[in-house]
Formats: structure tokens, sequence, C-alpha cells
């Protein structure tokens, strides 16, 4: 069994998660829920093993709420995914935030689109509840990312997104 490491993202995983990013999310910019994130320059988590970089999770804090905005695992069935949420839910938990009042956040929670059960499944075994269904938000998200494809996951029309969310 490989054995990992997860540590914070530093400057000198840049270049490496701008091309992962480009990769599996087909540009250097994620849309969700109408706005733009650039994964690269927002907080994150990797997963190392023989020197190696396995997972990555980005995450974005706002007020008394972290957001999940990419999670990435290479080597399935590691534990990698579960292990990169245990930490982003542990920094949510007990941070202060730099530029923020709050003293530590309340709610974890993810989007993702209607195709991807995989991941539902994967949110859905580690805690999270489905929290909010927004219909027809990727038609708005689409205005801002072209690149997202009308189909997805088995041949599924892209249109609605899947808010998941753990209490903190």
């Amino acid at each position: 069994m490989t054995t990992f490491i997860i540590r914070p993202t530093t400057p000198d995983d840049y270049a490496w998660n701008t091309r992962v990013i480009v990769e599996h999310w087909s540009a250097e910019t994620v849309v969700v829920h109408g706005e733009i994130y650039r994964p690269v320059e927002l907080l994150g988590f990797v997963a190392e093993a023989d020197g190696q970089i396995i997972g990555l999770l980005t995450y974005h804090i706002q007020g008394e709420a972290c957001e999940i905005v990419t999670l990435d695992a290479w080597r399935a069935g590691l534990g990698v995914g579960t292990a990169l949420i245990e930490a982003v839910k542990q920094a949510a938990g007990r941070e202060k935030r730099r530029r923020e009042p709050v003293e530590r956040c309340r709610r974890l929670f993810v989007v993702t689109t209607n195709d991807n059960t995989p991941a539902l499944r994967f949110y859905q075994k580690r805690g999270f509840v489905i929290a909010a269904v927004h219909l027809n938000a990727i038609e708005k998200d689409r205005r801002l990312k072209p690149e997202i494809p009308l189909t997805g996951m088995d041949g599924i029309p892209i249109r609605d997104e899947i808010e998941l969310e753990i209490r903190l």
C-alpha cells in the first residue's frame, strides 16, 4: 500500500498546479455559482507519495463558510480524497482568517454538477448532505466559461449545480 502525506500548497507548486487545473478543468479558471476562481491562487492542500503529487484540493473562505473549489485525486482507493477533505475541515474549523473577522468556519461546502454522480456518492459517503439544487445554473456559468461542455458523465446533460455541505 502506498503511503502519502498531506501538506499545504506552496508557491513552488504553482506551475504544476496550473498544468493540472488546465488538464482537468479545461482552463486556468473554474466557474461555480456564477463566480470565477483561479484555483492556483487559492489556498490548498496536496497529497504527495514518493515525491509525486497524487492529489490536490483548493478552497476559498468567505465569512463562516469554506468552499472546496477543486478536488482531484489520481490514485483511487488510497484515501487521498478523504485525507484532503479532512485537512481542509481541520484548517477551516480552527484557523483565524487574516482578512476576516470570523474566528472559524461553521460550514464546509462543495458544488458539483448534476451529471457527476461519482462526486455525489463520494461526498455523501463522507458526511456531506445536499443543501441546495440550483436548477439551470450551468447556463449562467457557461457565459463566463464557454469550455463547460453540454454533456458530461454517461452522456447526462450538464444543467444544474448541486451544493453539498457539512457543518463544522
